[in-house]
C-alpha cells in the first residue's frame, strides 16, 4: 500500500511539475520575460516542489516525524552557516521570484532608480537571479541587486523622456565643430 501511495505521489509530482513549468512559461511570455529568466524561476520552483515531494514520500514510507525534523534541521543549520556571511544571496533569490511575478518593468524598458548617492538611469538589459542589469547612455553597465531594487522607488521613463535624455547627453553640432 505504501509503495502505491509513493507511486501516486511521484505521478502527482510530475504532473504538478509540468503544470507549474507551463504556467511559468505562459506567464513569462505574457509579461515578455526572457527565456533565461523563465528557466531560473522554473528551476527554483521545481526545487521547492522536489523538496516537498521528498518529505511527503519519507512520511508515507514510515520515517518518523522526529527523524525528519532532526535531519532537516541539521541540513538547514549547515546551509545557514554556509550562507551566514552571504545572507544577501538568499534575499536576492527571493527578490528574484518577487520581481518575476510582480515587477512592472521588463527587459528593454528605460528606468531611473531613485538612489540618493548616484543617478542610476538606463535601460534594463537583463533581470537575472541576483541582479537587474542596466546599461546607461554612455555604455556603462550597472548591476543592481534584486533585493535593493525592491526597496527603492523605480521610475519608468516614457519614450519622450528617453529621447530628451538622449538629446541632452549628445554633444551638440556646434561643440563638435569647435573641437575640429
Amino acid at each position: 500500500m505504501k509503495i502505491l501511495l509513493v507511486l501516486l505521489l511521484i505521478a502527482g509530482y510530475f504532473l504538478v511539475s509540468r503544470l507549474m513549468r507551463t504556467s511559468v512559461q505562459l506567464l513569462g511570455q505574457k509579461k515578455s520575460v526572457g527565456e533565461m529568466r523563465i528557466g531560473y524561476v522554473s528551476k527554483m520552483l521545481n526545487l521547492g516542489l522536489t523538496g516537498t515531494t521528498v518529505i511527503i514520500a519519507c512520511l508515507i514510507l514510515g520515517v518518523e516525524y522526529g527523524q525528519l525534523t532532526v535531519f532537516f534541521s541539521s541540513v538547514f543549520a549547515v546551509i545557514g552557516v554556509a550562507l551566514f556571511a552571504q545572507w544577501s544571496i538568499l534575499s536576492n533569490i527571493t527578490a528574484s521570484l518577487l520581481i518575476f511575478f510582480g515587477f512592472p518593468y521588463r527587459v528593454g524598458d528605460w528606468v531611473k532608480i531613485c538612489d540618493k548617492d548616484e543617478d542610476i538611469t538606463g535601460h534594463i538589459v537583463e533581470i537575472s537571479t541576483f541582479h537587474v542589469i542596466l546599461q546607461r547612455l554612455n555604455g556603462d553597465i550597472v548591476t543592481y541587486p534584486n533585493s535593493l531594487i525592491l526597496q527603492k522607488a523605480v521610475i519608468k521613463l516614457s519614450h519622450e523622456n528617453v529621447e530628451i535624455l538622449k538629446a541632452s547627453r549628445e554633444p551638440s553640432i556646434e561643440s563638435k565643430q569647435s573641437e575640429s
